[in-house]
């Protein structure tokens, strides 16, 4: 058959015409059409399309047909409701059937003229459309899986020829379409598993189960695990059924041990004297439990039952000490500490099983639950100050500032003679930033001192003085004049001390037995006169002028100053280029150390209170009257002398290294290690206390550091000196003189480690002229303490042949007491490290001959003769001999006097004494016996410190004997390392043995600092200081510790930063130190003692600004101040760190009243000139 049917004939004439023609266009006839099957199919065709138009024109032959469906866009018509379309298609057929009967009869009678060749035609087309019918059918079925079929059918598959337009937009079939199944294995069936595999793709589930982390130790199923209780496991154990394990070579059988059962006595008569209760009955009659059943014992460690059980049994346990005891204030303390523990893990007691796994435990839940079992506890000790102070410490994150301010004062009004809570008191005013103002606190401070005066001296009937209210008005009096002097007011601090000391010292005998509010009454005239105070030029005292008054008073002569006033204006700003913030920096810190004392009118002049360009350098009697103590103990009135001259700069012996003094430290030399590298064995003495003297408030880093200070400040520090030595008795006399010669060698070592040789010489000529002015005074002939300040002076200014002529001197003075004098010991000490120190690069006995020499003629006990060669073998011998019988004796005599104050005495002499027969030993002898030495020192002066549970625990308490022989132990080590090969093991055991005990000593600190940088290694250092920290409660090791890590961080970056290594740069990974140092910080700062020391924080702000992150750095200072609002020297850090904040940071100055002294319109004015 043609392709072309209308041409089929003409196609097979010419196909028969050329048969043998060519047989390549075969491909243009079909051999499988009819001619017959195509006229069928166009008759039925044009058949149905007349059908079609008479029902269109018959509305009611229209009305069972189906309306034609409108294609969208893409050709594919549009989706029905599935009940609409089987009503339809039901219909359709029918009507289908009705046309096609129709249209076969119309058809059979028009084709055939037979009735046989009709018939056969008939049935024949009938056949057909039966055949086409089920085809459509088929065609038109939907999906019906093989399990919903009601009836089997012999064709269960379809063929869908309808198009899908789903897979025209997703690139994969729908996945309800593909059956599930389960693979058993990793292997297929028929495959040789030698040659073939099959790599399987794993679905998403079991990709998120294999890739699922196991849970870190810190997770809820981690605490979990450690809060339950174990259970001990015993070899012999073995479930009912198992196998015995067999004895091999590696394992050994250890014979099982079980418990006994042990039961408990009988009852008493009394519980159940007729033997009718039960045995419960009878335990809970005798206040006891049940025992604990076998069975719940035998639970494994992660059963339900045993979850929680150590939690259950600690509560439990306070819960019965509580209610029988219920006065025991450290319980409840203890109960409300132990619940950070209870709420930090999942626990029967914080929530379920469900709540914990979708949140974790609040912290203001555990804040509630803690005040509610301290309001609990104060109902049941209603006179317990430490119960309501640890609440008021909770409520501090919950409460109001004014509701919290009422409640202090409600306190304080109930226990005014407490003052352990007006210390917490006034440290809570000074730190609540948004009620603080400087004046504001200091009438608090003034109101304090009052109440406790009144207190003290009897006057408040209502509450009587508790043991040690002396000593503590002294030291909040203290805690006044250092928050005088860091928020600026120095002026104010110099009038409280003058005026305490008048007070104290030139008390007139008419008034001495007043309280103590009348006899500031009659203080304030005095105050008011006009008269000369303490040390300045002229003062008589309280006591003197009171008497002239009653005889007429006398008149003021006119002294006419010789020196011309400095005009200090016209110097004030040296470099107008530099910016404002840096100008303003300048003028500020020279103003603070040239008018650091009071201004006063000189009445010789004409000079009235108008006249004074600076208000506030005018302090009035209203400042300072309420503050005003009464001292009577011999003791704390030195005391407050020696404080008086540290607040002056002059190393007095004060020691700031309690915990409540941390507030005190804001100054950086804290870490300074002063010579250690140059004189290893003499730079302790040399040490900082950390705490900035008044005239030196400048910024952390400043680089203009100063010892002293200008010419008014420094004539006013002599006229101190002069007027409070009659004062006192002869050993507090001398004392004062030695730290009046050791402030002057102080300034002789800044000069000499500044290198300034013009400042020196001058300085070198008044230190010598004050020291031989002090000795020729006939108390101080003798005094060794003086001679050893004298030649040490003269060692330190190069004269080292007048120095050794002093120290002969002084040895000659003192030779016939030899090793029994600690005074004479200590000298020759001093005398041989400075010998040493000296000779450090010389190698041999000669070198070190002149040392044995000075400590050979201290053990003779002889007249003393010069150096003149090295000392015989036998002398030594003789020496040794002698050190040993004095070091056995001193601790014979320490051992036997434990108990009282002689061994106290002894102390001095055992220090002094071990020191130089250790330094002996090792000139002599080595290393190693001179160690041994110093370690039969320490095991029995621990012995006696642990013995008399000493510490430090308040400000004058000097440093024990045992810290001073640990000290002059390291620094001996230390020596010899640096001249010789030795390990740091000794080293290293002696200073962790010595700061445990002693966390707060900052010269071992320094020395362990030190001895840590050397060594690249920082683990060991490390977990030393996170102990330390964790068991001390002062700040000083938190401190040193983020000091060794800054130390450690500048060294890698010296090295990163060389330029001669610069690949190295590059190739050195970050190390972390950045983060570990501010998580140091962050730790540091959120502590009860670092949350206020200012020292922290500016070391903190300093950091966070070299790290180059200036906005956190800004919220750093602000959150600083939120605890030390008080502190200047933070603003002025912050002025220099942000300099375009300055006029919001002076305005914050002025807001709270800090001491500001250059005005920034003041500043303008000087900067137009």
């Amino acid at each position: 058959m043609s392709l072309f049917p209308a041409f089929a004939g003409l196609s097979s004439n010419n196909n028969l015409k050329n048969e043998n023609s060519s047989k390549e266009l075969d491909w243009l006839s079909n051999q499988s059409f009819r001619t017959e099957d195509a006229l069928t199919l166009h008759q039925r065709c044009t058949k149905g399309e007349e059908q079609a138009v008479q029902r269109s024109a018959d509305p009611s032959l229209s009305v069972d047909q189906p309306p034609l469906e409108e294609p969208d866009e893409e050709g594919f018509p549009k989706p029905k409701k599935k009940k609409k379309d089987k009503k339809k298609k039901k219909q359709k057929r029918k009507h289908k059937k009705k046309s096609r009967e129709q249209s076969e009869s119309s058809r059979s009678g028009s084709d055939s003229d037979s009735p046989r060749g009709h018939a056969s035609e008939a049935s024949r087309l009938e056949q057909e459309t039966e055949k086409l019918r089920q085809e459509q059918i088929h065609l038109q079925g939907c999906f019906v899986w093989l399990d919903d079929l009601q009836t089997p059918t012999d064709q269960p598959f379809c063929v869908d020829k309808k198009a899908d337009r789903a897979n025209w937009e997703y690139k994969s079939l729908y996945r309800g379409d593909i059956a599930r199944y389960r693979r058993k294995g990793n292997s297929c069936l028929g495959l040789n598993p030698k040659r073939h595999f099959i790599t399987w793709v794993d679905s998403a589930s079991e990709k998120k189960k294999t890739e699922k982390k196991q849970d870190r130790y810190f997770s809820k199923a981690g605490r979990l695990l450690l809060s339950t209780e174990g259970f001990p496991v015993h070899p012999g154990d073995v479930g009912p059924g198992a196998k015995q394990t067999p004895i091999t070579s590696d394992f050994m059988a250890v014979s099982d041990w079980k418990e006994e059962d042990v039961r408990g006595p009988a009852a008493p008569a009394w519980v159940n004297p007729l033997g009718v209760y039960d045995a419960s009955t009878t335990l809970w009659l005798q206040g006891k439990g049940q025992p604990e059943p076998e069975n719940q014992q035998a639970r494994p460690a992660g059963a339900p039952g045993n979850v929680n059980t150590a939690m259950i049994s600690k509560v439990e346990e306070f819960n019965r000490k509580l209610r029988e005891n219920p006065e025991d204030a450290k319980t409840w303390m203890e109960f409300v500490n132990f619940q950070d523990e209870l709420m930090t893990g999942p626990s029967p007691f914080t929530m379920n099983e469900r709540e914990s796994e979708k949140r974790k435990t609040s912290l203001k839940v555990t804040l509630e639950k803690k005040i509610a079992i301290l309001e609990r506890a104060i109902e049941s000790n209603p006179g317990s100050v430490k119960l309501k102070l640890a609440r008021l410490e909770l409520c501090k994150e919950l409460w109001e500032p004014s509701t919290l301010l009422k409640e202090w004062k409600k306190l304080v009004f109930l226990h005014p003679n407490n003052t352990e809570l007006w210390k917490k008191y006034l440290l809570f005013c000074q730190s609540q930033f948004s009620t603080f103002s400087v004046l504001k606190v200091n009438s608090i401070y003034g109101k304090c001192l009052t109440t406790l005066a009144a207190v003290h001296d009897g006057s408040m009937v209502s509450h009587p003085a508790l043991p040690g209210t002396a000593e503590a008005i002294l030291e909040i009096f203290l805690q006044q004049c250092h928050f005088l002097r860091q928020a600026g007011h120095s002026e104010k601090v110099i009038s409280l001390f003058q005026a305490v000391l008048d007070f104290t010292f030139f008390k007139p005998d008419s008034v001495k037995d007043l309280p103590t509010r009348e006899q500031v009454e009659f203080f304030e005239p005095f105050w008011d006169s006009g008269e000369p105070r303490f040390g300045e030029r002229g003062a008589r005292g309280w006591q003197a002028w009171m008497h002239q008054q009653e005889r007429g008073g006398w008149l003021i002569p006119n002294e006419q100053d010789d020196e011309d006033e400095d005009i200090e204006d016209d110097t004030e700003v040296k470099d107008k280029t530099l910016p404002k913030w840096r100008i303003w920096l300048d003028v500020e810190a020279s103003r603070e150390t040239k008018n650091w004392l009071p201004w006063r009118p000189d009445k010789s002049k004409g000079q009235s209170e108008e006249d004074c360009e600076d208000p506030d350098r005018q302090v009035l009697f209203d400042d300072i009257g309420p503050s005003v103590i009464r001292i009577l103990k011999p003791e704390l009135r030195f005391q407050l002398m020696c404080s008086f001259l540290q607040f002056l700069g002059i190393p007095s012996g004060c020691s700031y290294s309690g915990p409540d003094w941390s507030i005190t430290l804001d100054e950086w030399s804290v870490f300074d290690s002063g010579l250690a590298t140059e004189r290893p064995l003499t730079s302790l003495d040399l040490q900082c206390s950390g705490v900035s003297c008044i005239g030196h408030m400048a910024t952390l880093h400043s680089v203009k550091k100063q010892i002293g200070h200008c010419k008014d400040g420094e004539e006013f520090i002599q006229n101190v000196f002069h007027q409070a030595l009659p004062l006192f008795s002869k050993e507090e006399k001398s004392l004062l003189s030695l730290y009046w010669l050791q402030y002057e060698k102080l300034k002789v070592l800044h000069y000499l480690q500044n290198k300034n040789k013009k400042k020196l010489k001058s300085q070198g000529k008044k230190s010598k002229k004050l020291a031989k002015n002090l000795l020729k005074e006939a108390e101080n002939r003798n005094n060794l303490a003086l001679w050893k300040e004298y030649a040490h002076l003269e060692w330190l200014l190069g004269n080292l042949e007048d120095s050794r002529k002093v120290f002969d001197t002084a040895i000659t003075l003192a030779t016939s007491q030899g090793l029994q004098n600690p005074a004479l010991c200590s000298l020759c000490l001093l005398y041989t490290q400075l010998e040493l120190e000296a000779v450090e690069d010389a190698v041999g006995e000669a070198a070190t001959s002149r040392a044995v020499h000075i400590l050979t003629k201290l053990a003779e006990c002889g007249p003393y003769s010069a150096y003149k060669g090295q000392v015989s073998p036998v002398n030594i011998l003789k020496a040794r001999k002698a050190y040993e019988y004095a070091f056995l004796g001193c601790l014979t005599e320490s051992s036997l006097l434990c108990d009282s104050t002689v061994a106290t005495m002894r102390a001095d002499v055992a220090v002094s004494l071990v020191a130089c027969f250790a330094l002996f030993q090792y000139l002599t002898v080595g290393i190693e016996a001179a160690d041994r030495v110093y370690m039969q020192a320490l095991e029995k002066t621990s012995e006696l410190f642990l013995h008399k549970k000493t510490e430090i625990t308040n400000l004058w308490t000097q440093p024990t004997e045992l810290e001073t022989l640990t000290l002059m132990r390291s620094v001996l080590l230390r020596y010899h390392m640096k001249v010789n090969v030795y390990p740091l093991g000794p080293l290293r055991e002696t200073l962790t043995s010595a700061l445990k005990l002693f966390p707060g000593n900052h010269s071992l600190w320094r020395l362990y600092v030190q001895t840590e940088n050397k060594y690249h290694n920082a683990s060991r250092a490390r977990r030393f200081f996170d102990s330390v920290t964790r068991s001390a409660e002062m700040i000083t090791p938190r401190l040193f510790a983020i000091y060794a890590e800054q130390k450690r961080k500048e060294l890698v970056d010296s090295v990163q930063s060389r330029v001669d290594i610069g690949g190295v740069y590059s190739t050195i990974p970050e190390s972390g130190l950045s983060n570990r140092i501010r998580v140091l910080f962050e730790h540091a700062v959120q502590s009860d003692n670092g949350a206020h020391c200012p020292l922290l924080w500016r070391m903190y702000l300093h950091f966070l600004v070299s790290q180059g992150n200036r906005e956190r750095s800004r919220g750093a200072f602000y959150k600083a101040l939120q605890d030390c609002p008080w502190v200047k020297g933070l603003y002025m850090d912050a002025i220099e760190y942000f300099p375009d904040h300055m006029q919001e940071i002076m305005d914050l100055m002025t807001e709270k009243e800090l001491r500001v002294r250059v005005p920034l319109e003041e500043l303008d004015i000087l900067l137009e000139d």
